[in-house]
């Protein structure tokens, strides 16, 4: 596709939702009708598409029934499958952007992505599988950037939050970013919450595969990326974190991957400083720390056998303590969970040399936001979409595989967020001589 057509007004349709029937995908055709008007011209020509067109048909139905549109009853439904590539090339071309919502991305993201590029149809995913996210650069970068074709992985809160989240720090830091961390935190209802299990087989495969992982980066050939400023210092497996109360352990899904990425393109196309990223998660008091501790343990033992690997597939709720069910969250449940992804920075300010003493200036930031994956993910993923449609110009130059970050750190997508209810906002810029900032920068926090 021409950078000329990138909104796609030579198509049948800006976009098409793959996928609209499983669980994830029947949230982002709601928000795909929510976000109707927001097409260029202020309006959106969209389809589903799926394997099966009787379940794609309920899926219209419900929604028309739920946002109260009967209108979406007549959105066109293409049947398409990854099995069949025909079926994917005649869907590809018909749209400008695939949302492609079928997981795990390991098993069936591939077809998805190169019929895409031969078709000429940008492709968006919210993979959160890191072998999946960088093997794909690695196979069709070059592809991609030829045809002009946008790829753009881990749209959902896998890794949107965090990696325009680490671009909102550094462009709101007076002076040289040069280390982050972050913490997430999930707060649910009297309800609780859980997980669809799709999100644990992609777990359970992928770290079954490791191994497979640290080879696939080696082939990239990349050389380490400089250190700007004292080095992070890393945290323990388990830590009590006083930013957030409670304790907390590294965080096992696709931003530190996604965030380095980003970091490193930034470095090598605009000559920008790399920032330094660590990434953990909340998971409550002394009890969740056992209980932690043991699943964890257990899940690593098993991923290593097959008879084991299968029993964590089948049994989604015993072996991870109810927090992946297969029936997936309620609505109940999903309405009374939110997130908080709260970014602690440091560096040095405005006219200090980073290769000399000890950070000067710390920053906060926060993105807060509704239910994770089945209601922010959806909204990013759109958003996502909305953005590559209306800001052409604002993208990179050349097509290819991209981050989030790398894709729209130039566009209006944070404002997008903050206006659907993803806010992203500064809590906190200090400019403190000496070697107490952070004492300071705690102690204000906490206070």
């Amino acid at each position: 596709m021409a950078a000329g057509s990138r909104s796609g007004g030579d198509r049948p349709y800006h976009i098409i939702v793959f996928g609209a029937s499983g669980f994830t995908g029947r949230f982002v055709v709601e928000e795909v009708a929510r976000a109707a008007s927001e097409g260029p011209g202020g309006s959106l020509r969209w389809a589903v598409a799926g394997r099966n067109r009787h379940r794609l048909e309920r899926v219209l139905q419900q929604a028309a029934v739920d946002l109260s549109k009967p209108e979406l009853k007549s959105v066109e439904i293409i049947v398409a499958d990854v099995a069949h590539p025909e079926s994917l090339e005649i869907m590809c071309k018909q749209g400008a952007i695939v949302l492609n919502c079928v997981g795990p991305y390991r098993f069936y993201g591939e077809p998805v992505v190169k019929a895409c590029i031969e078709n000429g149809a940008h492709y968006i995913d919210i993979c959160g599988e890191p072998q999946f996210l960088e093997g794909m650069q690695l196979k069709f970068h070059s592809k991609a950037e030829a045809e002009g074709v946008f790829v753009i992985g881990s749209c959902g809160f896998d890794s949107i939050p965090a990696d325009m989240g680490i671009f909102y720090t550094k462009s709101q830091f007076k002076g040289t970013l040069t280390a982050v961390e972050s913490f997430l935190t999930v707060n649910t209802g009297p309800e609780g919450g859980c997980i669809h299990d799709a999100t644990w087989q992609s777990a359970v495969f992928g770290f079954a595969d490791s191994t497979s992982l640290r080879s696939l980066r080696k082939k990239f050939g990349h050389k380490p990326l400089p250190v700007v400023g004292a080095a992070i210092k890393k945290r323990g497996s388990f830590f009590y974190s006083k930013e957030i109360r409670q304790y907390s352990i590294p965080f096992m899904g696709s931003d530190p991957s996604v965030v380095k990425r980003t970091q490193r393109y930034l470095h090598q196309e605009h000559q920008q400083s790399p920032v330094q990223y660590t990434a953990y998660v909340g998971i409550g008091g002394a009890f969740s720390v056992v209980k932690t501790l043991f699943a964890g343990l257990m899940f690593w033992f098993m991923t290593k056998f097959s008879i084991g690997r299968s029993l964590l597939v089948q049994f989604p709720e015993v072996f991870s303590f109810g927090v992946f069910s297969k029936a997936g969250p309620s609505k109940k449940q999903m309405e009374g969970t939110s997130f908080c992804l709260s970014f602690f920075g440091e560096g040095y300010s405005d006219g200090r040399d980073p290769s000399h003493g000890k950070p000067d200036a710390a920053i906060t930031t926060q993105i807060k936001g509704p239910e994770p994956g089945y209601i922010a993910t959806p909204i990013t993923m759109v958003q996502a979409a909305i953005t590559l449609l209306n800001e052409p110009q604002s993208l990179p130059k050349t097509g290819g595989v991209y981050t989030p970050g790398s894709a729209f750190a130039g566009t209006t997508l944070i404002d997008r967020l903050n206006k659907h209810g993803v806010h992203v906002n500064i809590l906190l810029l200090l400019l403190i001589a000496g070697a107490m900032w952070l004492m300071l920068l705690k102690h204000l926090i906490l206070a």
